[in-house]
Formats: C-alpha cells, structure tokens, sequence
C-alpha cells in the first residue's frame, strides 16, 4: 500500500512537471494557427475585394465539399463545390473593379481542431460610398501546414440590427 501511495506521488508529481512545460508550448501553437488564420480571412476578403483571382483562389481548398454563402434583405446567394465556385466567380473576376474599402474584423470566436477551425466574426467593410457589415463563418483546414478555406457564410447585418 505504501509502495503504491509513492508511486501515485511519484506519478503526480511528474504529470504536473510536464503539464507545466508543455502548456506553454501547446497555447503558443494555438496562438500561431489563429493568427494565421486570421491572415488567410483577411488575404482572402482583400483578393476578393481587389478582384485577384490568384490571390483569391490560392485561399481556398479546392475539394468537392467546398461552400460559399451570402444574404441580405434582397437576394439568398450559395454555391457548393470548388468547380462550381471557380465558375460561378469567373464572371465576378473577369468584370468587377476593385474596392478601395477598408475592412475590420471583430473576432467573436474561435474554434481550432486537429486539422479544422471555425470562425466567427463581424465583418465591416467601408469605401468611399458605403460601409457594409456581415456576420460570417469561416470553416477552415490545415492541410500541409497551410489554412485554406473550406465554407464562407455571410449575412448581411443591418443598422437597426436585424439580419
């Protein structure tokens, strides 16, 4: 019995040694992947808004499952798949001209998995003419080291509050 009350101790004492140094180190990755995706968001609004297809288009995961959402008071948007979104934005990209709108981002939460993230956040994006303000997620994936996108959805959020 007292052998085993010493190596309960013994047990104790190591796991929390080891807790101690690696917390650190695990919250400091964290840091890192939410950083980083903070800059693929960001990357990936500034490309659509400046009308990069490159720019835009290396933000994303090219899979089947992707998803792009948007709607406000006049229209519901979605479209599904990576194919689908290249073709859908071709028009987009070909034709638009760029914004000079500035965007904020208030991050409201963060989720981060083993090889996922969700994301939510209010978007403000003001130009010359205009401020917008979205509600969005954003569901990402790290793959080779990298965040890409997987789903945007944006709702349009009006100044009276409503959705």
């Amino acid at each position: 019995m007292l052998n085993n009350l010493k190596k309960m101790k013994i047990l104790a004492i190591l796991t929390s040694t080891v807790i101690c140094f690696l917390a650190p180190v695990i919250t400091s990755v964290a840091q890192e992947d939410k950083e980083a995706i903070k800059q693929i968001i960001a990357k990936e609004t500034i490309a659509f808004l400046n009308v990069d297809y490159k720019k835009w288009s290396d933000c994303w995961l090219k899979v089947p499952y992707a998803y792009w959402s948007y709607s406000d008071s006049t229209t519901i948007s979605r479209t599904e798949s990576w194919d689908l979104m290249d073709k859908t934005f071709a028009d987009y990209f070909k034709n638009a001209r760029p914004s000079s709108g500035k965007v904020s981002n208030e991050w409201i939460e963060f989720r981060i998995y083993d090889g996922g993230a969700y994301v939510r956040f209010t978007q403000k994006v003001m130009d010359e003419y205009e401020t917008t303000e979205t509600s969005q997620i954003r569901i990402l994936e790290k793959k080779e080291g990298q965040w890409k996108v997987v789903c945007v959805w944006a709702i349009a959020r009006y100044p009276d509050g409503s959705q």
